[in-house]
């Protein structure tokens, strides 16, 4: 297996882009459609334990739009051969001084394009509060 194949790598970080600026700009059609519509799909969420993709589609169609915007760092995206990555992220948003986000998703490549199959989402205390 070969890890971060460039062409592939570079696919992945389009999806991860793609996703991002669905998120933080509300964009919910574009959310569902990079969860994997599958019972199997799993978000642990700041505040909600998501299982299967109707939960999720939920979950985003309840959200408020407000307070999405956010600041990613040391974003690590992997890819492991042609169809399988991750992505894993810190963000901080303006209305949460002192806490970080966390964030990781597992990517799985499908005939539709790549989709998450898995994410997690928490916030902590800023370990490093100087930043």
């Amino acid at each position: 297996m070969q890890i971060d194949i460039p062409e592939i790598k570079a696919e992945l970080e389009a999806a991860f882009a793609r996703y991002e600026r669905a998120l933080v700009g509300n964009d919910v059609e574009t959310l569902d459609a990079l969860f994997l519509d599958a019972p199997t799909t799993i978000r642990y969420g700041a505040g909600e334990n998501l299982y299967g993709y109707a939960e999720i589609q939920a979950f985003r169609a309840g959200r408020s739009p407000a307070g999405l915007a956010r600041a990613l760092e040391r974003t690590v995206i992997t890819t492991y051969g042609r169809d399988f990555g991750t992505a894993s992220t810190l963000f901080r948003r303006d209305g949460a001084p002192g806490r970080v986000g966390r964030q990781m998703q597992s990517w799985v490549r499908t005939p539709a394009g790549w989709r998450i199959v898995a994410a997690h989402v928490s916030v902590i205390a800023d370990p490093d509060p100087g930043r």
